[in-house]
């Protein structure tokens, strides 16, 4: 089994890059792999509605590891969202980037946990880490919690790792993530259908 993170900084050593590398220690140590996709520090598309997704994700998204991503999240099992806090926020680029990923392929991430991160100095954790789990909700995807809001504090790189009860934060999200993983696994091995996802017409306005 495979949990597959995603580093939402531009920065690849970051206090974010720190609390994943924590969660995926624990993992390890859980018994399962890892992955952290850094999205980078290059220019990333916003989602423009424009339906031209493609099966390999987004028509746009080879510019920008867009579809890359997707096509490890095809593989993996569990995902994990990491994010730095601008201005009480995500970073724009994890938004653009998730936008893109979850309008042209939402329906691989269905029945697979994932959960959200957040890194800041001081304030805006909370609210970013609400928007990030907006992703899990609409796309049927069961979020494994922790001893308390997965979030962690620090400014200057390496600050995040001094915060003792933010790292304790991440490895029991990792624990709760493995234990998840391994009881989807036991319900395959014994034959426990997963939910059924009802489709219709889509209610834009009540007539």
């Amino acid at each position: 089994m495979k949990v597959l993170m995603l580093n939402g900084s531009p920065k690849a050593k970051g206090n974010t890059a720190l609390a994943l590398e924590e969660i995926g220690r624990q993992l390890n140590a859980e018994g399962i792999e890892y992955e952290i996709f850094h999205i980078g520090g290059g220019e990333i598309r916003d989602c423009i509605g424009c339906g031209r997704c493609t099966d390999a994700g987004c028509v746009f998204g080879a510019e920008d590891g867009v579809n890359a991503f997707i096509a490890k999240a095809r593989e993996a099992d569990g995902f994990i969202f990491g994010t730095p806090v601008y201005y009480a926020h995500p970073s724009g680029r994890i938004l653009s980037f998730l936008d893109r990923v979850f309008y042209s392929s939402s329906e691989i991430f269905q029945n697979k946990p994932g959960a959200a991160v957040a890194i800041a100095r001081r304030g805006g954790t909370t609210a970013s880490f609400d928007v990030l789990n907006k992703y899990f909700g609409i796309s049927g995807m069961p979020v494994p919690g922790s001893s308390y809001w997965t979030i962690a504090h620090g400014r200057a790189p390496g600050e995040v790792a001094l915060d003792e009860e933010g790292m304790r934060t991440m490895r029991n999200l990792a624990r709760n993530m493995a234990w998840m993983l391994r009881c989807f696994e036991a319900g395959r091995k014994a034959g426990v259908p997963l939910p059924e996802r009802e489709s219709g017409p889509m209610t834009n306005f009540i007539r």
